[in-house]
């Protein structure tokens, strides 16, 4: 009798280990109907001539520039301000700017900045999943939309 009420404990057990029921298992949110919604109401809020690019991102050209215009895979150097639809900035470059490669950077802005010319300032609304994704990042809380003024300085 003990064993078998010992080997139902271990039938149990290593059934209940075989399951894929993990409770910590993570599952994505997708933020881009609430996202966009959010950018929406915020350019019309401040009465923005926004453009919609197909993957969700919004950029507003103030200054198209001239000369050389980037591609995604160039180096770049920019001078930005980073905030949430809120005003709370959370990033800010000195007026020289930052010097980057555009695929080492979030998908908004190997996207967006190639809609300016050197010299070309405008606003980026970048929506989560172009961004930070839907999981708290060095400040950043999972879900949020960016905002970015840009002023694109050089193609290098």
């Amino acid at each position: 009798m003990k064993n078998i009420i010992l080997l139902a404990f271990v039938f149990i057990f290593l059934n209940s280990c075989a399951k894929n029921d993990d409770p910590i298992a993570y599952e994505p949110i997708d933020y881009r109907a609430v996202n966009d919604e959010a950018i929406q109401a915020y350019i019309a809020e401040k009465e923005l001539d926004a453009q919609k690019s197909d993957s969700g991102l919004y950029y507003v050209i103030n200054e198209l520039g001239d000369n050389k215009q980037p591609i995604g895979t160039d180096d770049v150097t920019v001078a930005y301000k980073g905030y949430f639809l809120n005003g709370t900035v959370f990033d800010q470059s000195k007026s020289e700017g930052v010097s980057f490669n555009l695929q080492k950077v979030i998908k908004g802005w190997t996207e967006g900045i190639p809609y300016f010319k050197e010299g070309g300032k405008g606003i980026l609304l970048i929506p989560s999943h172009l961004g930070y994704g839907d999981r708290y990042y060095n400040g950043i809380p999972g879900g949020s939309v960016l905002v970015f003024n840009i002023n694109l300085i050089s193609v290098n």
